[in-house]
């Protein structure tokens, strides 16, 4: 079985299909169930209130990890940083508080394992940013399922995903944090 913290398709894949890749989490055995009940209140929207949404961008876990894979992160906290913040600025509706308010609610009231901080918040900032500066769609709102016979490549070509904008953001972020096992494999 192997660790979650190895787990990783990067962004050079490009020929492997989206229901290919999203197999290979079977590999380190994480269930639904392992997710705590604060991190499916603030980030699936099953778990919410109905007709009340605290954050945009909430998607389901296997859309989660769908847009892990399409953003060529894996599963670490930097990781999970950048692919939420990238979701939520791809609704282009995320304002300054709600994206301070969500930055607090992983810092302080997340369980430890799943905490972001300093370095975790700055990049999930930066994907923000990115996201919404990009003319993709708003990948809260796709459907996977229409996609997973799509290459990779196709994939992104069709949620508008600019790889080389992604690409350009990995290399500033493997030189910022040198020390990172997530960011030092963006490029590989």
């Amino acid at each position: 079985m192997m660790h979650y913290s190895d787990w990783f398709i990067p962004l050079s894949e490009n020929d492997l299909t989206l229901g290919a890749a999203r197999d290979s989490l079977k590999q380190i055995g994480a269930h639904k169930d392992d997710i705590p009940l604060i991190v499916k209140l603030i980030e699936n929207p099953a778990f919410s209130i109905p007709g009340f949404t605290l954050f945009h961008g909430a998607v389901d876990l296997t859309a989660h990890d769908y847009i892990h894979i399409i953003l060529g992160r894996g599963l670490l906290p930097e990781d999970e940083a950048f692919t939420i913040g990238y979701t939520m600025g791809s609704t282009k509706q995320i304002g300054t508080n709600e994206a301070a308010l969500f930055a607090l609610i992983t810092r302080y009231l997340y369980p430890e394992t799943y905490q972001f901080r300093d370095r975790d918040i700055n990049i999930f900032h930066s994907a923000l940013k990115l996201a919404e500066a990009s003319n993709c769609v708003a990948l809260d709102q796709v459907d996977y399922t229409q996609l997973i016979d799509d290459t990779l490549q196709q994939v992104r070509r069709k949620l508008g995903i600019i790889e080389n904008k992604i690409r350009a953001y990995y290399q500033i972020e493997k030189t910022l944090y040198p020390d990172s096992k997530a960011s030092r494999r963006l490029l590989d």
